[in-house]
């Protein structure tokens, strides 16, 4: 009687765990929802290799006030890269490819230059490849050249820098991953993906296309803003957003899905079904190094990596409307997917993770700033962020990171709360040239030109070869000092 008794009470004490769990999730996502102005969410949890929470909030599509269920499907955007980087790893584990090995190893027809860059180089946005989304509608992202006209016109650009030495988001590298996989594999990445990812984990609502495809159960893409149309004043709100993604680019960024098949896959790819063995999965969710030595911010094909001594998180973000975290070592995944582009919500991802395991929250200098500074105010950053070092000597911003944050901010016009980020980056990284070439950006958008200035020179001081930098700085000499010119 007395077993049966204290198993009563297990169930009973676990359950009101998880309604507490998801009566803290509603509010967290309410609140987001809210000051983020997101018609439509779906949020998953996993823990211990199952799907705990799945929930889904708001309108779909606002025209017809269509509610958001378990199946619609959202663009996940550059969360595919994940999906690219398995299917590399899938390879590896094949022996067809060695992530150390130059590109040329697997293709030819490439500038002198591209040869010698490596798989994971690409994978990590090291390669200094030029953008091949520059050669395409800035807008849109159409194109009416074929794609060996586009292919063409990117390899004719110079190299934006010398290989391993910055960090560069770029399009082309994912492009050509997607070359690798349909010439080892003798298939489209498509049918690679579908059938060696899609299919094996159930994934039964994800598929690729754009805003030309006819998608059922669709999300289609918001943004929150002024469209005046030229005119001045006008309230903001939400607008259509039309975006392509022409077939031969989609690895970067091509897949629609909803947040119970990435549960799947996350689940999957956990427990050994998509790759077979922990050192193919810990290599993807490990940094590379830069020529200098210092660890990249991303692992190969993992853009939100979070590599710190607990609760290590690695995962993706797309569109600033879709994201996921994993924490291997807390056996915790976390996915929320939106249709509003512009959301950011890998801002409040740590937060929710935080509802399962408080501790997360606390490792996490980014989120333990977001919550504290709305509070106390962002102009309080530095000074908080000096008590909490001493308080806490594992508390250590990273640069990568803040820059991230900044930047999201800046996005939503949030300028002043971004331009103290970015003063703290400069604070915290005294000599890194990047950290003054954002300050310096957020403050001549605030119109303080002369601080801007300082600060852009500051960072060619450091990087002469800071590109930025000298464009900026020429461009502000001239509109100070125009040259005369000869009659």
């Amino acid at each position: 009687m007395k077993t049966y008794f204290l198993l009563f009470l297990s169930i009973l004490s676990s359950f009101y765990y998880a309604q507490n769990a998801e009566l803290a999730v509603d509010a967290i996502i309410k609140r987001e929802m809210s000051e983020r102005k997101i018609p439509g969410l779906q949020i998953a949890v996993v823990q211990n290799g199952k799907i705990i929470l799945k929930k889904s909030f708001g309108v779909a599509n606002i025209q017809d006030q269509v509610p958001v269920t378990d199946t619609t499907i959202f663009p996940i955007n550059s969360c595919t890269k994940v999906f690219t980087a398995t299917a590399i790893m899938q390879l590896v584990e094949q022996g067809k490819v060695d992530l150390s090995a130059p590109i040329s190893t697997y293709l030819v027809d490439l500038p002198e230059q591209w040869q010698k860059v490596t798989v994971e180089q690409m994978m990590t946005h090291i390669s200094g490849f030029p953008e091949l989304l520059n050669v395409l509608d800035p807008n849109t992202g159409n194109t009416t050249k074929s794609e060996k006209e586009v292919w063409d016109e990117v390899k004719s650009l110079p190299m934006v820098f010398k290989t391993g030495e910055q960090f560069s988001y770029n399009q082309t590298n994912y492009y050509l991953l997607g070359k690798i996989i349909e010439k080892l594999t003798g298939k489209s990445f498509e049918q690679f993906f579908k059938t060696k990812q899609f299919q094996q984990v159930g994934m039964t609502h994800t598929l690729f296309g754009d805003s030309r495809d006819v998608i059922p159960h669709f999300a289609p893409t918001y943004r929150y803003r002024n469209l005046n149309n030229g005119k001045t004043g006008g309230e903001q709100k939400w607008v259509n957003d039309y975006y392509i993604f022409p077939d031969f680019t989609r690895t970067g960024a091509g897949l629609n899905s909803t947040v119970e098949d990435m549960a799947k896959w996350i689940i999957a790819l956990q427990n050994g079904q998509l790759l077979k063995t922990p050192e193919a999965l810990n290599r993807m969710w490990s940094p590379i190094k830069m020529n200098n030595g210092t660890p990249t911010a991303w692992a190969p094909g993992w853009g939100l990596a979070k590599f710190r001594t607990k609760h290590k998180a690695v995962g993706m973000s797309g569109g600033a409307r879709s994201a996921f975290l994993v924490y291997p070592d807390d056996h915790l995944a976390v996915i929320v997917l939106t249709n509003l582009g512009g959301s950011t919500p890998e801002d409040f991802l740590e937060e929710l993770a935080g509802v399962y395991n408080p501790e997360i929250i606390k490792a996490d200098p980014v989120t333990f700033l977001r919550l504290n500074l709305k509070k106390m105010g962002f102009d309080k950053a530095i000074e908080l962020v000096n008590a909490e070092k001493k308080r806490n000597p594992d508390f250590k911003p990273q640069e990568f990171e803040l820059n991230e944050w900044g930047y999201r901010m800046m996005s939503k016009n949030e300028l002043k709360n971004a331009s103290e980020i970015f003063k703290l980056n400069v604070h915290l990284f005294p000599d890194s040239w990047n950290a003054y070439d954002s300050y310096g950006e957020v403050l001549l958008k605030l119109g303080d030109k002369d601080q801007g200035i300082k600060m852009y020179q500051k960072s060619m001081e450091l990087n002469p070869d800071n590109e930025n930098g000298k464009n900026v700085l020429k461009k502000l000499t001239l509109i100070e000092s125009p040259k005369s010119t000869s009659k």
